[in-house]
């Protein structure tokens, strides 16, 4: 089996604890509001903590399609959510697992930082095809600034007469 690593960090002005909480903790109901392909947001199999398995109902090009979403490991203590993709159509054909090491820490100003490490994990020897990879972070991308967008009124305190940016 062959590994590839890319890392990407990404910043908020919410709070590392209260951000944590409101990805990890109450993503389940947050993601399919937040997100409009995402219709669901189900348990398959587990009580929450690491080995349980989601499955992520989500709609692409007119098509009903699912992800299963497994904890390997949830670390309260330093802010960390690890995830893999294990199953459904967010694997391709050449990859056996998409696996995610997630960590909030301490921005400036109060904000946070988010540092995520993506490893492709491939089936014998194969290498991920580019392409396929740059697909999959644009997805990652497309996800994450609805859920910015969304949690901007929830998680921070504003003047309710202040503009929120368009975009975060």
């Amino acid at each position: 089996m062959g590994v590839f690593t890319f890392e990407q960090e990404t910043t908020s002005t919410v709070a590392p604890a209260k951000l944590y909480k409101a990805l990890v903790h109450d993503s389940d109901d947050i993601i399919p509001k937040a997100v409009d392909a995402i219709k669901s947001v189900e348990t398959v199999e587990g009580n929450g903590g690491a080995g349980t398995i989601k499955k992520l109902t989500f709609v692409e090009g007119g098509q009903t399609l699912y992800v299963l979403h497994q904890i390997d490991a949830i670390d309260e203590a330093n802010l960390g959510y690890n995830y893999s993709i294990v199953g459904g159509v967010g694997l391709p054909e050449t990859v056996e697992k998409i696996s995610f090491e997630a960590k909030l820490v301490e921005g400036s100003n109060g904000g946070s930082v988010g540092k995520t490490t993506v490893k492709y994990q491939t089936k014998g020897d194969a290498k991920p095809i580019e392409k396929e990879v740059e697909e999959g972070k644009a997805k990652g991308m497309l996800f994450s600034r609805p859920l910015r967008v969304m949690f901007w009124p929830i998680l921070i305190t504003t003047n309710p007469s202040s503009n929120l940016p368009s975009a975060c």
